[in-house]
């Protein structure tokens, strides 16, 4: 599809309202993959890991942090990274996923006049778990809304998304990929606004 509107947008012959179309065409046609490509990652992280390889969750940490600085700084975000080695053992690229979906997450559901922060914060939590932590500044969340966060399509009040950078599925995968690896993910609201969300792993041995 988008190869069809890009071939005719780039016609000689292509009017300006053409062409205009083609931009609005291929914007819905981006988020048409985001959208598959979202639930295609769900569904692979609806299964239980089997094939590990050993991941400190500090590395992936800061990668994500340095991959999200452009859009946090386009937010008007501050993002602050403490991560001490967190040994777990799993899927690399679903473990980066999910602390993507976190950081991404609260940075866009912040609040953006230069005050809004993240931190992100890593390390073992006893000899069983290591914890990913992510918390940031944003509205006040009313506890019996934060369910509805892991839904697919679903953020605040029950409003279904689908936006131009996101699907909607963000924090169900992050859901899925902490139980594929054996672990899991909570939230709470922050007090002042925003959240903590806290995904918790198996600790390698």
């Amino acid at each position: 599809n988008r190869a069809l509107v890009e071939l005719a947008m780039h016609r000689r012959s292509a009017s300006e309202d053409v062409r205009q179309l083609g931009e609005s065409l291929l914007e819905i046609n981006a988020r048409h993959e985001r959208l598959i490509s979202g639930l295609l990652l769900l569904a692979r992280a609806e299964h239980e890991v089997t094939d590990r390889s050993p991941v400190d969750l500090a590395d992936v940490v800061a990668h994500v942090v340095a991959q999200t600085a452009p859009e946090a700084e386009e937010e008007k975000v501050i993002v602050h990274e403490e991560a001490s080695p967190a040994p777990t053992t799993g899927d690399a690229l679903l473990l980066e996923r999910l602390v993507t979906n976190l950081v991404e997450n609260g940075v866009r559901h912040n609040v953006h006049d230069g005050t809004g922060w993240v931190r992100v914060t890593c390390g073992t939590a006893d000899d069983e778990w290591v914890e990913v932590t992510v918390t940031n500044t944003g509205p006040v969340v009313p506890p019996y809304d934060v369910p509805d966060l892991f839904t697919p399509f679903r953020r605040l009040n029950g409003e279904r998304m689908v936006t131009g950078r996101s699907a909607g599925l963000g924090l169900s995968i992050v859901r899925s990929v902490a139980r594929a690896h054996g672990g899991d993910v909570t939230a709470r609201p922050r007090e002042g606004g925003g959240l903590v969300m806290t995904a918790r792993l198996p600790r390698a041995r």
